[in-house]
């Protein structure tokens, strides 16, 4: 048994964060039936030059989940859709407001049909408010969300984030926070909701310290020179000798006082928060981490209780004894493309582990097998096919 087996999710979302979260809800037990457009599908399949597919960033955020082809905007689509809905726990759309009710399948009508259905939107700017229409994408919402304001060097302009912050974190994390509070509020109740997720309101809850900072100082923080990005020299990113990187989080006293004790300058320790002294700690610790490589430096903290880590590129990221003790890169098979590295279900429970079972389906691999299940019998399929109401393989 994993936790979320017998729960059954309809997941018209395409490209990230929707993906993501019902990866992440597959991955520990839940029935994801992928609703694609027939022909096209989700455009994640393809790559950015519409030439190859699947492509990486489908196959990474697509494991155990089935496909159905269906024509939402034909009637008979609708019809198949609403059965489909007739059993389902959850549905999670990523269309703007409008669209799903402008389909006939929107939340009135699912909640009416299914009162025990939870739906989720997910959307740039959520469901209500003057953006809720409003084109956008992760760097936006991270903009409106004050973000981008704190993040980037001392001095210098806002810098992108390397990560889709928030699609992820205020996307897709939201979404599976949501949906699973709104499954326990139905075992309580006997019935289902909306649950509305904003990538700008989740994103806006990432701000907890700048906010805080904010509000206790009445200034807008300063980029680049805050306590955790980038004003002590105790908090900083210092280069080595090989043009390597290294982070040395030593806040606390005892782990600055045993850092400096390495660097051979006992004279920092009483200094660490010393506003006027930190220009002058950086200058130097930046030309002491010089004389040395990475590897020489890690092997000299190797038995310091300090806070030091090397800035993994992403193929040491993947044999890091770390990583690899934890099991956080798994391998999955998949029929046409032989072996695949993903990243592997990163919430650790001790009887109900999170599983990869399935690798990312094709197109409309499982449309046929859905329809039967729903009833439908090898003439009616065949009709639907040619309706082009649905795809299949």
């Amino acid at each position: 048994m994993r936790p979320l087996d017998g729960i059954k999710i309809l997941d018209l979302t395409r490209l990230l964060p929707g993906a993501v979260a019902t990866m992440m809800l597959g991955d520990f037990g839940a029935e994801i039936i992928k609703i694609e457009e027939p022909g096209l599908g989700d455009p994640a399949r393809y790559s950015r030059a519409g030439i190859q597919q699947p492509s990486g960033y489908f196959l990474a955020t697509n494991r155990n989940k089935r496909s159905i082809a269906i024509n939402l905007k034909a009637p008979a689509g609708r019809d198949i859709f609403m059965k489909l809905a007739d059993s389902a726990d959850v549905v999670i759309e990523g269309f703007r407001p409008g669209v799903m009710d402008r389909l006939g399948i929107g939340y009135d009508a699912l909640h009416a049909a299914n009162p025990k259905l939870i739906y989720c939107a997910l959307t740039g700017y959520g469901q209500d408010g003057p953006y809720r229409l409003k084109a956008g994408h992760d760097a936006n919402y991270l903009s409106t969300a004050g973000l981008l304001s704190v993040n980037g060097p001392k001095d210098g302009p806002p810098v992108l984030s390397g990560v889709q912050l928030a699609d992820l974190a205020g996307g897709s994390l939201h979404a599976v926070i949501g949906i699973l509070l709104a499954l326990q509020a139905r075992n309580q109740t006997g019935f289902g909701q909306m649950v509305d997720v904003s990538m700008m309101d989740g994103s806006l809850a990432l701000m907890y310290i700048p906010f805080a900072s904010f509000l206790a100082s009445g200034t807008q923080p300063r980029r680049g020179d805050e306590g955790l990005s980038g004003r002590y020299a105790c908090y900083q990113i210092y280069e080595t000798k090989d043009g390597r990187y290294l982070t040395l989080s030593a806040l606390e006293a005892k782990f600055w006082e045993n850092a400096c004790r390495v660097f051979g300058r006992e004279d920092f320790i009483p200094q660490c928060y010393r506003e006027s002294a930190q220009e002058e700690m950086i200058a130097t610790l930046r030309a002491i981490f010089l004389t040395r490589t990475a590897a020489e430096w890690l092997a000299a903290f190797e038995q310091v209780d300090t806070c030091v880590a090397l800035i993994n590129d992403l193929d040491e990221m993947i044999n890091d004894p770390q990583v690899v003790h934890r099991g956080l890169i798994a391998e999955i098979e998949h029929p046409t493309l032989g072996k695949l590295k993903q990243i592997a279900p990163t919430v650790k429970l001790s009887a109900t582990p999170g599983l990869i079972q399935t690798p990312p389906p094709q197109l409309g691999e499982h449309t046929e097998a859905i329809l039967t299940e729903l009833g439908y019998d090898e003439t009616a399929i065949t009709e639907l096919v040619n309706g082009k109401v649905v795809g299949k393989l």
